[in-house]
């Protein structure tokens, strides 16, 4: 390939990356249209809004805990009546945690681990703990806060 149309297939590469990122970009606008109307964050798949039920302090073992994976949750109990909450989305890749064993809170992905205790990463690759998630007890009802 001679070197101009080395230029041209790498400036129309590059001209495609562009309008890619363009696209999964947020909405800045370039005053070339109109922009979209405000909306309310979509809740599908994500925490949920304060004060709405997660689970019942029963459903939640001492020592251990529960993943919600509907709302991307893990609730733990790591001593008696001492419930904590935090994003099931793991900080590596963005795996959702499965399971909650031997007192860590565990990605089946790439095997990062977290402690029930304040998430702190037990075992790698992930590089940071799990968001905590706020959450109130009350009447044995594990609320978002």
């Amino acid at each position: 390939m001679n070197a101009a149309r080395r230029r041209t297939v790498l400036t129309a590469g590059a001209a495609g990356a562009a309008a890619l990122a363009a696209g999964c970009g947020s909405s800045g606008g370039d005053g070339g249209g109109e922009s979209p109307a405000p909306s309310a964050p979509d809740r599908t798949g994500t925490s949920p809004g304060a004060g709405e039920e997660l689970a019942r302090t029963s459903d939640i073992p001492v020592g251990g805990g529960t993943v919600l994976k509907d709302r991307k949750i893990v609730v733990t109990q790591p001593v008696a009546g001492d419930f904590k909450a935090f994003s099931a989305i793991c900080t590596h890749a963005g795996c959702t945690v499965s399971s909650v064993s031997d007192g860590t809170i565990d990605c089946p992905c790439h095997g990062s681990r977290f402690a029930i205790t304040d998430a702190a990463v037990e075992a790698g690759p992930a590089p940071r703990p799990l968001p905590a998630e706020k959450i109130t007890v009350s009447g044995g009802i594990i609320r978002t806060a």
